[in-house]
């Protein structure tokens, strides 16, 4: 039986615990709370990639870690997005936390469908979806620490780097969905031996 408790999976499980942290310092009366909350969420991004490159480095890869990991970045970054709105529910805030989580959503449940047929390896993670996550990672926890910062208009910042991340999330669905395509409209047929 392989140990759960790895370094890799440690820091993954991280990411799950700071969620109540996060929510609970954003609404503390106190902007502190927010900065707090910006640099932990900041603090969960840099675990994002940590634990994955520990993984590869180490051989300390697992089916444990390959589940918790995207099921922990979904949920610190749809509860980073649900705070921001619940706080800042203009327009273009709201339909940006939609994107980016009806995205999520979708890819994976595109990419569950996709290894049921045994053609996973066509929706893995690609370099835009890096760079889409890098961007998101650093827009909202700008977002969440919402004081000026050196002068630093942070809130804005972080909401044109979001919005910038919700293009790149869009993009990079439209080239699953190209690559997932024939499996599509096949129904998967002739992966499992169907006829």
């Amino acid at each position: 039986m392989t140990n759960p408790y790895t370094v890799p999976n440690l820091l993954t499980a991280l990411r799950i615990v700071l969620i109540p942290v996060i929510v609970g310092l954003f609404y503390l009366p106190y902007g502190w709370g927010d900065m707090i909350a910006g640099l932990l969420f900041a603090i969960a991004g840099i675990t994002d990639t940590l634990d994955g490159y520990l993984a590869r480095k180490t051989g300390q890869t697992s089916h444990l870690g390959a589940f918790l990991d995207p099921v922990a970045d979904k949920l610190i970054v749809a509860t980073a997005l649900v705070l921001i709105v619940s706080r800042n529910p203009e327009w273009y805030v709201t339909l940006t936390a939609a994107v980016i989580i009806g995205r999520e959503i979708a890819i994976s449940a595109l990419r569950e469908w996709m290894a049921e047929v045994g053609a996973r390896h066509k929706v893995a993670v690609s370099g835009l979806g890096k760079f889409k996550t890098i961007a998101q990672i650093v827009g909202l926890s700008m977002m969440l620490f919402r004081e000026p910062f050196l002068g630093l208009p942070m809130y804005w910042l972080g909401l044109a780097l979001t919005i910038v991340a919700a293009v790149l999330t869009l993009w990079s669905m439209l080239l699953y969905l190209q690559a997932a395509w024939p499996d599509l409209v096949s129904g998967g047929r002739g992966r499992r031996g169907e006829p």
